[in-house]
């Protein structure tokens, strides 16, 4: 399948918020900030129905870069002893280790920004799969494919009415009467 890759910014902003208040970098601070803000434009944008203009993309992507060498700048290398020979990758910080991914993986990490239809985190999708791993966690595995056929409709059932915000309870009520709720089809 053709599709883009969108990083989950919630768990990012975790490791922001380490580095900020355990650590204290405060370029961390600075880019979850930045982070946030770039969420609140795009959220805004999706209620007026358009996408962001791209000069705003721009001045988010060169503030983006910004913060990436203020943090850079605060986690320099540090150069190894005349004479002493390491050999591999020299070890980096924890800080160090996030702003090389953050650099690496910039386009996946402002994802939610270039296209309104790429969430700003997967926490949704980490929901709906989190059941399926409690089950299989308890009792190993289902006893038959259709056990777990059974499962999987019940639980995209349960998924698909808390998504459409509908009394669950009563949808279910209404299906094992013959009336399930159908989501309508998005033009």
């Amino acid at each position: 399948m053709q599709c883009a890759h969108g990083l989950c910014n919630a768990h990012l902003l975790r490791e922001l918020t380490f580095l900020h208040e355990v650590v204290h970098q405060k370029w961390a601070k600075r880019m979850l900030e930045l982070l946030l803000r770039m969420h609140r434009s795009v959220a805004a944008c999706r209620v007026r129905a358009g996408p962001s203009a791209a000069p705003q993309r721009i001045a988010w992507g060169k503030k983006y870069q910004a913060v990436l060498r203020a943090g850079f700048a605060e986690n320099r290398q540090p150069k190894p002893p005349s004479g002493a020979r390491r050999r591999g990758r020299p070890k980096h910080t924890k800080a160090q280790n996030l702003l090389l991914r953050l650099r690496r993986h910039e386009r996946s990490v402002l994802a939610f920004l270039h296209d309104c239809q790429v969430p700003f985190s997967n926490n949704q999708a980490e929901q709906d799969l989190r059941m399926m791993k409690v089950q299989q966690k308890i009792s190993g595995a289902f006893r038959t494919l259709e056990g777990a056929r059974t499962f999987a409709r019940i639980r995209a059932y349960v998924s698909t009415a808390r998504k459409n915000q509908r009394e669950v309870f009563e949808d279910i009520v209404a299906a094992l009467a013959g009336r399930p709720f159908m989501p309508s089809v998005a033009a």
